[in-house]
């Protein structure tokens, strides 16, 4: 494993080398180029692109161009953006844009700067304490169904378990709205979250774009409808703190901010939550002594743990952090840049769409050892790989623009993992590999089978 070494920078003294030329043999389709070669295996693609260009290369997008950056060097001057030339809402904006509209991800320099500022009051130690006492309970009751059943569609029952949670932390309650009303208000996530696959990007009926401009109509419908009541009372659920909360500098969120921000808080909140459990359910059914040894550390705290006693879980975030290694929930980041600058010492003209490829940092043999094996201790003190390279794992992105709520999503994952591993044992075929749909993000076609038993 190697030591990364200092970034070249827009103002080197070394002269600039162009992005290579793109092989004839790399163009893929006329219009779409080779989205469809990512959506099959990015993986491959992702290798394709490291050995024949190195970190830097070209690549065919839907109608025109981008350039991908691999390797944790190329990722961490992106995501670092030291000199501001990589931007967010130019980016997402085009692949997203009308559907998280305004949402901390597609926010840029002084601006996102001043949400972020007052979103981070919504994700303090204190309030995380007290949304894992409130977790507790809705995990309970989202479970309460959950039986011995062989071949158990892991995925959409986690993924409607991760909305009810949800509902419950960000609107403070479930029981506020029907089931039937969480279902639209899931099937319109999903709708919002697949358009980043439209290649029809206008809103069309019978395209992802169409079913996702109706989508963010439901999402919308559906939060201003509890507005108000929401602004007139103080409760401890996220919804309330955005409409309450103030910085020191009396900075707040009128209406807009706080449903854009609600919008986008849900999405990631029950989506890569999602894809990390049921990764996690996966290895652990493959790997049986690996879900023994979590279950031991589950079952020597209570059913509701605090969040000092999640934290303290130690098999279980080993298991997390490979599982968010392997299966990278957000595998690619997307910039646009808005000035030239260089990447390892590649001249990267300005209105350049730049894809950085962080899931191919955490499968590279220059920082793994067997990077395609599951094996959890390779973060434990004494070996520690991720210290390879501050970026060799960047799950949550980095920089200013690093997941505000990567605490919260850690909190819960495990939170679920607890309740799982205290009431279940489960198994996994070890010649399973997971059918992925990489359209948008990650997630197994087949629902993601396991045989699951109740034990308490």
């Amino acid at each position: 494993m190697t030591d990364h070494a200092t970034p070249p920078t827009a103002t080197s003294a070394a002269p600039l080398k162009e992005v290579p030329e793109q092989l004839r043999s790399d163009r893929g389709l006329p219009v779409v180029g080779r989205i469809f070669e990512y959506a099959r295996d990015p993986v491959a693609l992702f290798r394709h692109q490291w050995e024949t260009y190195g970190p830097v290369s070209p690549f065919s997008a839907v109608v025109d161009s981008a350039v991908v950056l691999l390797g944790p060097d190329a990722c961490e001057q992106a995501l670092r953006n030291a000199d501001k030339a990589f931007a967010n809402e130019p980016a997402w904006g085009r692949i997203v844009g009308p559907f998280f509209n305004r949402g901390l991800m597609l926010l840029d320099f002084d601006e996102h700067h001043a949400h972020r500022r007052i979103l981070q009051e919504a994700f303090t130690r204190d309030r995380l304490s007290a949304y894992a006492e409130r977790m507790h309970p809705a995990i309970a009751e989202g479970m309460a169904s959950w039986g011995t059943e062989p071949g158990f569609r892991a995925y959409p029952a986690l993924k409607q378990l991760t909305l009810d949670i949800a509902a419950d932390i960000f609107m403070g309650g479930a029981d506020a709205t029907s089931r039937a009303e969480m279902d639209r208000v899931n099937k319109a996530f999903i709708a919002c979250v697949q358009a980043a696959a439209g290649i029809v990007r206008a809103d069309v009926p019978f395209t992802r774009w169409g079913r996702a401009y109706r989508g963010r109509r439901v999402l919308e419908e559906f939060l201003r409808g509890y507005l108000p009541a929401k602004r007139a009372a103080r409760t401890d659920d996220i919804f309330s703190v955005l409409c309450h909360i103030e910085t020191e500098d009396g900075e707040r969120f009128g209406d807009d901010d706080v449903v854009n921000h609600m919008i986008f808080l849900m999405m990631a909140a029950h989506d890569t939550s999602t894809i990390t459990t049921s990764t996690m359910l996966q290895y652990l059914g493959q790997h049986p002594e690996w879900q023994e040894r979590c279950r031991a550390e589950a079952l020597e705290l209570g059913p509701e743990p605090t969040l000092a006693e999640l934290e303290g879980l130690q098999a279980v975030d080993l298991v997390m952090k490979e599982a968010l290694r392997l299966r990278a929930p957000v595998p690619i980041l997307v910039r646009k840049t808005v000035k030239e600058t260089a990447v390892q010492g590649y001249r990267i003209p300005a209105e350049t769409h730049v894809m950085v490829g962080v899931q191919w940092s955490h499968l590279m043999e220059e920082h793994w050892t067997d990077p395609m094996a599951f094996d959890p201790d390779r973060f434990s003190p004494d070996r520690r790989e991720d210290k390879s390279h501050r970026y060799a794992w960047e799950p949550f992105g980095g920089g200013v623009h690093k997941c505000i709520g990567l605490y919260f999503a850690g909190m819960e994952v495990k939170a679920i993992l607890h309740r799982l591993l205290r009431g279940y044992r489960w198994s996994v075929d070890p010649g399973y590999v997971a059918p992925l749909d990489h359209h948008s993000l990650p997630f197994p076609k087949d629902g993601q089978p396991i045989d699951l038993v109740r034990t308490a």
